[in-house]
């Protein structure tokens, strides 16, 4: 399950949406979120399925890689689908039973929202280096400078999240491996027990966190490094022609949905 974690990854590739600024890619995905909330029928929620689906296939990549990202989060799909199911008032499917056509519906679309929510922001950092974000999140909070706001700091903390997901992802799975090899068992047992076993995996995974956030202090410190006062960038980040277009059409798109619910499709 841990392997299918793959929040943070970053998959190089040339296509048109790897070379999109960073920037556009971000105000992008705030678009992108804002009309898949705004959708209420069913043919606005096809529109946003289509919308994606043709960003992963620009993108190159592949559904599979999506639905591995997804399988952590099968819980919360399933437990949002069953409460909207049963909580949601209306016509009974069956007499007796608290299940209603209506909230048959609204837990689809929930189902739906949630996916849709999931994948554009996964295509995010899939198609963008933790660095290049970095830079375009700045760049974007650049003007919370001028009120004291440290957006330099938040930006690059935000990059050693994203940038060590992935490796302390591992890391738990190398322990629970050599948990495994000397007895030990993590998946049967009441709750309480089940609890207690993970002791053997929390305290070696945070000595190695602390140790790897102490040996990327020194490396920082050793390389002059004092925040992002006066630093420069060794790629200056440009608008292209296909920004302003992929911007444009991103608006398009949220005025599209908008016009959608108004008219409840």
């Amino acid at each position: 399950m841990l392997k299918d974690i793959t929040l943070g990854q970053y998959f190089p590739g040339d296509t048109i949406v790897h070379r999109l600024d960073p920037r556009s890619k971000l105000i992008l995905v705030v678009l992108y979120i804002a009309a898949l909330f705004q959708a209420k029928g069913w043919i606005s929620y096809v529109t946003v399925t289509g919308v994606t689906a043709l960003c992963m296939i620009l993108s190159h990549i592949r559904p599979k890689n999506i639905f591995k990202g997804l399988k952590p989060m099968i819980f919360i799909i399933v437990l949002t689908a069953l409460l909207n199911l049963f909580y949601t008032g209306g016509r009974e499917i069956i007499p007796g039973w608290h299940m209603t056509w209506e909230g048959l519906e609204k837990s689809v679309q929930m189902i739906l929202r949630i996916l849709l929510l999931i994948t554009g922001t996964f295509l995010l950092t899939y198609t963008t280096s933790p660095i290049a974000l970095t830079d375009g999140l700045e760049m974007l909070l650049g003007p919370l400078k001028k009120i004291k706001v440290p957006v330099h700091e938040m930006t690059i903390m935000m990059s050693m999240a994203l940038r060590f997901i992935p490796t302390l992802i591992e890391e738990t799975d190398k322990i629970m491996s050599a948990q495994k090899a000397r007895g030990a068992d993590f998946e049967t047992g009441q709750l309480t027990e089940r609890a207690k076993a993970l002791l053997p995996i929390l305290v070696p995974l945070f000595v190695s966190a602390f140790r790897r956030a102490d040996e990327l202090a020194v490396a920082m410190e050793s390389r002059c490094y004092h925040g992002g006062e006066g630093r420069t960038r060794m790629k200056v980040l440009r608008f292209a022609a296909r920004d302003w277009i992929a911007l444009a059409l991103g608006v398009l798109f949220l005025a599209a949905m908008i016009v959608m619910k108004r008219f409840g499709l």
